[in-house]
């Protein structure tokens, strides 16, 4: 490897600035980030039926439906089928769909059916539903 120095020229300054460095640190940031994203999405197995929220004046007369672990539906304490659900709201309710039906499932039930029960409410023009859990006393780690 040569040097070559001219003897007349003055030592001249560059002024570029070395990128180098600057793509370097991207580079690591960039795979920083490509290792650490699918970590934060990890999927994290959670049980719902309990709550520490403070509980909510009941009315005098709630109207409880239940959904059991067979997927049969009632309403208080009197089975009802599923196509004669609306019909058993509307009795219980006599006919006010603004009373709000308190909904409360086996923990055995899917989401999946919770929902479908749900969503029959909702056709049938009950848009206010509680869920009920069981109150925990202590919070769970």
């Amino acid at each position: 490897m040569a040097v070559h120095f001219a003897k007349d020229d003055e030592d001249v300054e560059t002024h570029d600035i070395n990128v180098t460095p600057f793509i370097d640190v991207i580079l690591v940031l960039l795979i920083i980030f490509m290792v650490a994203a699918p970590l934060a999405t990890v999927d994290i197995p959670v049980q719902l039926p309990s709550s520490t929220a403070q509980q909510t004046p009941r009315p005098d007369k709630p109207v409880f439906l239940t959904v059991k672990s067979d997927l049969s539906l009632a309403i208080g304490e009197e089975a009802v089928p599923r196509a004669n659900l609306s019909g058993a709201l509307d009795a219980a309710t006599k006919g006010n769909r603004d009373e709000r039906v308190f909904l409360r499932a086996d923990r055995a039930v899917s989401y999946g059916d919770v929902m479908d029960v749900m969503n029959t409410l909702r056709s049938a023009g009950y848009l206010k539903i509680g869920l009920v859990g069981l109150e925990a006393r202590e919070p769970s780690p």
